[in-house]
């Protein structure tokens, strides 16, 4: 029986804890705010898995290459869309309620998938049933949680995690270890406009980096095309895809359908091509937002199908079955992360990351509508699953990748600049944000350099990770997917390549190293 602590408690946390459970293993759950807070809840289109007569785990996996835009590890996508299935039919076992079409499960169309194949629950509140089936799952286990504590730093001992440095409000501690498992969820907060929860600040991926893991296409960031406008916080209220894969169309503000004229597929096009052709749009009318235009679907329709989003509206002021809503583009989703195989394993032996805070490459660079959930679900139950087995080496997608490597010679910062959260969201904003291009990106890694680092915390991490984002977007000299420059707009010729950022205490063997000649 092996230690093991899971750090997070969305999907991904979890499932990862309740297999190591199921296996045998003495588990603790950490999570730094309250068990239910983090990204899970939030989701509303669904869960994509091939469980249907009329589809197949051939058509998914070819669905999340195409979305991809080539850069996903075809390995890991057979694992996710193949895997798949069952564990759903394991959330179901345990009392999922997915939505119900008469005896069979209904399901949803979105955005770059062949055919219907979203399941959903509540209509657009999946999110909040599967988080509600797995902690009343966890508290049948009697799997212990530790709320309201914050992940400092991964323990290093003899080039291995053993265990995590945490703080709570009563003061500090460690738990060891035998296996650390991070589910810590993205980092949309280093954005000015997100989606994602209050903690959604990246703890997990600058823990992982400072304990010396490698880091994985940072610099692709997905934008969700349609968030409710009017937010003044920050947060973006999510109009799910699914949405549009019901029929809703986005028009100007001369109520033309103006995706016509930029993809085939036009609003179902896939969500990076949907988000900058919704900024260019914004662009061409005085940064006003788009609107979204449901109302061929009838007030009735939208209140049956879509109750978490009809009240969200109405609670705004929006009346979106007779009038069309107001939506703007929102960082959404991290591609990129920490690396990992096909388990979850890092670079780090001892060290696993699954869910939104690892980089499997299943997701390429840009993630199918969907597939979040489901990779939640698929690589935590396989992690847990080889927490006793021997550490591997890194996969060939990793070690065989173009390295960027640490150029950041102070462990702090000595910039004079004081940390402000609210400029760097707005300058990721700005420079990382859904144009890009090599000026804008090395101006803000100098003002991002020329800042002084905070005391340890979610600004810290922010800051962190805002500095790594910046220098991998630096190093990636084309568009793609997620990642678009405006003075590189195609992609570079060639073989695909991941960016791998490898801190300086790390050893990973690699043909390609690029020094990026960054300050930050």
């Amino acid at each position: 029986m092996s230690r093991v602590v899971v750090v997070g408690s969305g999907i991904a946390g979890l499932t990862a804890a309740l297999r190591a459970h199921d296996l045998g293993h003495d588990v603790t759950v950490v999570t730094k705010a309250a068990l239910t807070d983090g990204s899970t809840r939030h989701a509303q289109g669904g869960v994509a898995a091939a469980l249907f007569p009329d589809d197949s785990v051939e058509a998914h996996v070819a669905d999340t290459l195409r979305a991809g835009a080539g850069l996903n590890v075809r390995e890991a996508v057979e694992v996710l869309c193949s895997d798949g299935p069952e564990r759903v039919r394991e959330l179901i076992a345990r009392g999922a309620a997915f939505d119900r079409d008469g005896d069979a499960l209904a399901r949803g169309r979105e955005a770059a998938h062949s055919t219907a194949r979203v399941l959903h629950a509540g209509g657009d509140a999946t999110g909040a049933e599967l988080e509600r089936t797995l902690v009343s799952a966890l508290g049948t286990a009697g799997i212990p949680v530790m709320e309201g504590t914050f992940l400092r730093d991964v323990v290093v001992r003899d080039g291995r995690a053993v265990g995590v440095a945490l703080h709570t409000g009563e003061g500090s501690l460690t738990l060891d270890a035998d296996a650390v498992v991070l589910a810590t969820g993205g980092w949309g907060r280093l954005y000015a406009h997100t989606t994602n929860p209050a903690v959604a600040t990246g703890d997990g991926v600058a823990a992982a980096w400072r304990a010396g893991a490698a880091l994985a296409d940072l610099e692709f960031t997905q934008f969700h095309p349609t968030a409710l406008a009017g937010g003044n916080d920050g947060t973006a209220f999510l109009i799910s895809e699914a949405v549009r894969g019901e029929g809703a169309v986005l028009r100007n503000r001369a109520g033309e359908r103006f995706m016509l004229d930029v993809h085939p597929d036009a609003e179902l096009a896939p969500r990076d091509v949907v988000a900058r052709g919704i900024a260019i749009e914004m662009a061409a009318q005085d940064g006003k937002p788009v609107l979204l235009d449901a109302t061929a679907l009838g007030p009735e329709r939208l209140a049956r199908r879509f109750p978490t989003i009809d009240a969200a509206s109405r609670a705004a002021g929006h009346d979106w079955g007779r009038h069309p809503l107001p939506v703007t583009p929102a960082a959404h989703y991290a591609m990129g992360g920490v690396a990992t195989d096909t388990e979850g394993r890092t670079t780090l032996p001892g060290l696993f990351a699954v869910g939104e805070v690892a980089c499997t490459g299943a997701h390429g660079a840009n993630r199918l509508a969907s597939n979040s959930l489901l990779e939640g679900l698929v690589f935590a139950h396989r992690a847990a699953s080889v927490v006793d087995e021997p550490w591997p080496a890194p996969p060939a997608w990793v070690t065989e990748a173009a390295i960027v490597l640490d150029t950041a010679a102070p462990t702090a910062s000595t910039g004079s600049r004081p940390f402000d959260r609210g400029r760097l969201a707005a300058l990721m904003w700005e420079a990382a944000g859904l144009h890009r291009d090599g000026a804008r990106l090395a101006a803000a890694a100098d003002e991002l350099a020329a800042v002084r680092d905070p005391e340890p915390g979610e600004d810290a991490d922010l800051l962190t990770l805002a500095r790594l984002v910046v220098r991998a977007a630096l190093a990636r000299v084309e568009s793609r997917g997620a990642h678009f420059r405006t003075d590189a707009p195609l992609p570079a010729e060639g073989a695909p390549t991941h960016t791998v950022l490898l801190p300086r205490s790390a050893v990973l063997p690699s043909p390609t190293r690029i020094e990026v000649p960054a300050a930050c």
